[in-house]
């Protein structure tokens, strides 16, 4: 390869400069002339602009090209670039004059007219230079297979705002724009970017540029991993000049993985709003405090164990979020926070609080829940705005009687009117444990060597004994919908469960915990036994387990204890029995069927061993039903197993029950068959002829050396190996039925649900009074856990970015003592105004669980081998709705909207309008602050899935239709948007409302002037 600074030959045989990729490296000295070494700047290239080489260099200042700003790079003079060219090249500029360095991309080379340049040397050219190949491949890298791709990143820049967190390929798409249309970039206010954006790195070193930057938002959670939850961002530090942004008012960093606060935010003299939450912060700069117009700070889920006492010196702050930490004292300075009306401290290790708190006068709202409080400063009942304080699931034994009687406070889950436990405690003292009820939304408590009791939303249950922790330890938990890469079934498993996470993992208890789980009814299970699994990080082990139904709500609760955390979930297995075998042998029965037994004689191994045993009873009836031969009858089926891979050293005697109506006495042996099964019941061999079969009246005996399926079969057939092997796929299978019902009052939501036969029925009558649909499909059969899809066809579709969705189909996974039920809103893209929508739902099978045979697996009935049933779906005519009349915003169309009063100053349709191209990925959460339904919500977004635009607008004008009349729909929408996180459009608002009520007075002095000015005249003025 080429030095750099040397010559390739080019087309027609003209030397070219050296690529790096696409980039080419040339060197000039301030004389503009070539650095000996360097290539020879080829000839101006006439085709490439379409004018002559005397055109080359024209002295007109608007055929100049300025280069706009990035680190370390700038041109002392303007690029004379041909007309029509835009700037490609990059100077770096030091203190001392000594040469130039270019970038050029070398498709662009031919293109350029090199002048004399009055340039001066970078000082870390190699660095800088390094930085730029990076940028300029990446967007090489970006441009590769997408074709139009600058002209999708151009509709992304709306005005001057950029919601580019809603992409994929979010920073791809401004470094394009940066590329492209730098001038409008620059000039960007308002900028989301997701940090789950592997380009994230390269856009960050620009973002320094934008100096007319107000709201910046970088945020994480927009990926998911394999149990679905949100996966942090890759955001760890900001670049030091970021702290030159003057303009900036807002900026959101939740969900990263910054560990220290970035130094450059101390130095953002405007900040008002700042979003540190979901991160990895341990502590708090000491100067924190020179954010002295901060009036918003959220720091909830860190891990900060202090606060810096300059905290309190955030004299205008409102909102301190300081949730979900590890904070055990709060320093006096709080109580400077004057103007703070919300104090968010739950989730915390707070023993006490300072009394400074009572300087709060402003507080409205005190977050304390989930503390370890013992006690609290009887002044807070002075405060003369406080309308809530929440001190739920702490240590309180005692309150001050000024704060209990108070309306608004919170006490449940403190150990009110109880005496200190003893530092002896122990189990029998465990009615006195602090109790902590969580709300379905809190996901993590503290749990201290005093020990506790937790109760889940859920019903999960903990005890915690004195001394399981011996220091304070958050603990994390989430339920997760059970996904069968991860949880492994193995032969008649039944889960009865979702699977429970606890963290952190790997901790060990200083005393056994103890986990209770509800679970479904296993009415229908019989011979089994419940029991909790858990999972290691590679493999699920069952633990000892009791089981109880509460007397009075009838619910089935499974008790297990562990010293470890980890994932859980409750199955239903066969009934296991084991022994330890020593070498003098020993004696193993089933607790199922007692004839079943198997005797083990001295010498039998060398070592200990331990041998497990499991019964599957076959009734002659199922057995009738699967082979269509009445004469056909089986024992039960028999599986031992052992901990061993060595085989036994002396025969091991089995005795297994004749099948049922054979006896000793009426015994064919020619008819009698001992089949042998593979662990994974895959195949069935005969072995009658390989075994010496004793028989009594009612048993047969016989004797094997290792372990496996062993089942005894009385029947006319000979080939009876396939014939078992059937039989037994078919014991694992359920029978089911499809249904697919439509609301009544909304028949765009659809239910979609895999039920068992028996189930039918009940289930149908519960829906009955508010679903109408098709009857169900005919009868399929499904293994436990097997996956399956819903696929809706015929002019009928779904929202694809749902997270359930592959190819275009609802993915579900087949549990019989589970719901496998969803219910979702479809659409159409075919015209519903003229008629209706005839359409289907068809379920086709996907996966199968491990170990299921090939065969099993292949047979499927309909054309296609993967086709299960199909079920109509129909969706009606559309109402015309708002009227026809009003004029279209985006394909919407509303009356006028006037929210507001003249006093307090309106918002328009237009104002509206405005903020709606601000919204972004925000509108759900918005439209929920707001006071729509979560059913409204969801409808929206499958109504215009393909438009997030679209999405905004009708969230927006829903609740604009509705509150039009509410006088004070205003100020909800601002605080809407500031629970939302948006005070940047919370801003917005303002402004505009301002700015209605300074026209409002304006024309109030008009009328007062001119008396003959009427009052239209004067509403018209201000509007």
């Amino acid at each position: 390869m080429p030095e750099p600074g040397g010559t390739v030959p080019g087309p027609a045989g003209v030397p070219r400069p050296w690529r790096a990729g696409d980039i080419s490296f040339v060197t000039f000295c301030d004389s503009g002339t070539p650095v000996p070494g360097s290539p020879e700047p080829p000839a101006p290239c006439p085709a490439a602009s379409g004018t002559s080489s005397g055109s080359s260099r024209p002295g007109g200042a608007d055929q100049r090209q300025t280069l706009q700003e990035v680190p370390g790079l700038s041109r002392a003079e303007p690029n004379r670039a041909r007309p029509g060219c835009r700037d490609p090249g990059f100077v770096c500029q030091g203190p001392d004059p000594s040469f130039l360095l270019l970038l050029v991309p070398a498709a662009l080379w031919c293109r350029w007219c090199l002048s004399a340049w009055q340039v001066r040397a970078c000082p870390d050219p190699v660095n800088q230079l390094q930085k730029m190949a990076e940028l300029l491949g990446l967007r090489d890298e970006c441009r590769e297979g997408a074709l139009g791709a600058p002209a999708l990143a151009a509709s992304c820049l709306a005005d001057n705002r950029l919601n580019l967190d809603v992409y994929l390929d979010g920073c791809c798409r401004f470094l394009q724009l940066f590329e492209g249309r730098q001038g409008e970039v620059l000039q960007v206010e308002f900028l989301r970017l997701s940090s789950n954006d592997r380009l994230l790195g390269t856009t960050l070193d620009i973002l320094p540029h934008l100096k007319h930057l107000k709201s910046l938002v970088i945020k994480g959670g927009h990926a998911r991993d394999e149990f679905g939850s949100c996966q942090h961002g890759s955001l760890t530090s900001l670049p030091a000049d970021m702290g030159n942004l003057r303009c900036l008012t807002h900026l959101d960093l939740t969900f990263n993985s910054l560990s220290t606060l970035p130094s450059c935010i101390l130095h953002l003299s405007s900040l008002r709003v700042l979003l540190v939450s979901h991160n990895r912060l341990v502590a708090l700069p000491e100067d924190f405090g020179s954010l002295s117009k901060l009036t918003f700070f959220s720091a909830m889920k860190n891990l900060l164990k202090d606060l810096p006492q300059s905290i309190g010196d955030l004299a205008v702050l409102q909102d301190l979020d300081l949730s979900e930490n590890a904070l055990e004292f709060i320093p006096e300075e709080v109580g400077n926070l004057h103007n703070c009306t919300e104090l968010d401290l739950s989730g915390n290790r707070l023993s006490s609080i300072p009394d400074s708190l009572a300087n709060l006068k402003c507080l409205r709202r005190l977050h304390l829940h989930s503390n370890l409080l013992v006690t609290v400063p009887a002044s807070l009942a002075s405060l003369p705005n406080l309308s809530r304080l929440d001190l739920q699931n702490n240590c309180l034994s005692a309150v001050p009687p000024e704060i209990q009687t108070l309306p608004f406070v919170r006490l449940r889950g403190n150990p009110l009117g109880e005496t200190e436990p003893s530092p002896q405690a122990d189990e029998s003292s465990a009615g006195r444990l602090r109790r902590l009820f969580l709300a379905s939304g809190e996901d993590s408590f503290t749990v201290t060597s005093e020990g506790c009791k937790v109760v889940l939303a859920c019903g999960i249950r903990f005890y915690f004994p004195p001394g399981a922790a011996s220091d304070p330890l958050q603990i994390y938990f989430r339920t997760l919908a059970p996904d069968p890469q991860c949880v492994r079934l193995r032969h008649h498993d039944v889960l009865l469960s979702r699977v429970l996470e606890l963290q952190p993992h790997g901790v060990k208890f200083q005393q056994e915990v103890r986990i209770s789980m509800p679970y479904a009814s296993p009415q229908t299970l019989h011979q089994r036994e419940v029991v909790v699994r858990t999972f290691s990080g590679q493999s699920w082990s069952d633990l000892r387990t009791t089981v109880e139904q509460k007397r009075k709500s009838k619910k089935h609760v499974a008790h297990c204890s562990v010293l470890h955390f980890s994932w859980f979930l409750v199955v239903s297995r066969l009934v296991q029995n084991e022994c330890k075998v020593p070498t003098e042998g020993t004696l193993l029965f089933s607790s199922v069927d007692p004839n079943i037994k198997v005797t083990f004689p001295p010498g039998v191994t060398e070592q200990t061993r331990t041998v497990k045993m499991q019964v599957l009873p076959v009734s002659a009836g199922e057995l009738e039903e699967i082979t269509a031969d009445a004469g056909c009858r089986a024992s039960p089926l028999l599986c031992l197993s052992q901990d061993s891979l060595v085989d036994f050293l002396r025969p091991v005697r089995i005795q297994l029950p004749l099948p049922p109506g054979v006896t000793g006495i009426n015994l064919d042996q020619s008819r009698l068959h001992l089949l042998h099964g593979d662990l994974e019941g895959q195949t069935w061999d005969d072995i009658t002829s390989q075994v010496v079969l004793e028989f009594t009246h009612l048993y047969a005996v016989f004797e094997v050396t290792h372990f496996s399926w062993y089942w005894l079969w009385y029947t006319t057939k000979t080939y009876i190996g396939g014939i078992a092997k059937k039989v037994y796929e078919r014991l694992r299978m359920y029978q089911v039925n499809f249904i697919a019902l439509q609301r009544k009052k909304d028949p765009e939501q659809v239910l979609l649900q895999c039920i068992p036969k028996h189930k039918v029925d009940p289930v149908l009558k519960k829906l009955q009074d508010r679903y109408r649909g098709p009857e169900p499909s005919d009868m399929v059969e499904m293994f436990e856990g097997e996956q399956f899809f819903a696929a809706f066809e015929g002019g009928i579709s779904i929202d694809m970015d749902r997270p359930d969705c592959v190819d275009g189909r609802l993915s579900f996974t087949f549990y019989s003592h589970l719901k496998n039920m969803k219910e979702i809103y479809v659409t159409s893209p075919m015209d519903r105004k003229d008629q209706a929508v005839k359409g289907q739902v068809s379920f086709y099978r996907g996966a199968v669980p491990e170990n299921i045979p090939e065969e099993a697996s292949r047979r499927r009935r309909g054309p296609d081998s993967l086709w299960l049933v199909t079920l109509p779906i129909k969706l009606p005519r559309l109402k015309p709705r708002w009227g026809e009349n009003p004029g279209a915003l985006n394909g919407f169309s509303f009356p006028p909207l006037n929210l507001g009063n003249a006093e307090t100053g309106y918002l328009t349709q237009a104002n509206l309008l405005s903020i709606a191209r601000r919204v972004g990925a925000d509108w759900q959460t918005i439209g929920l602050n707001l006071g729509l339904t979560y059913q409204q919500i969801e409808r929206i977004g499958y109504n215009h899935r393909e438009d997030l635009d679209k999405q905004i607008l009708d969230m927006l004008f829903s609740w604009a239709q509705q509150n039009s009349e509410d006088p004070d729909c205003v100020s909800k929408l601002i605080t809407a948007m500031k629970e939302s996180g948006r005070q940047d459009i919370a801003d917005e608002v303002e402004t505009i409302i301002e700015l209605g009520r300074q026209k409002y007075r304006e024309s109030i002095r008009r009328v007062g002037l001119e008396q003959d000015s009427s009052t239209e005249n004067s509403a018209i003025a201000m509007v």
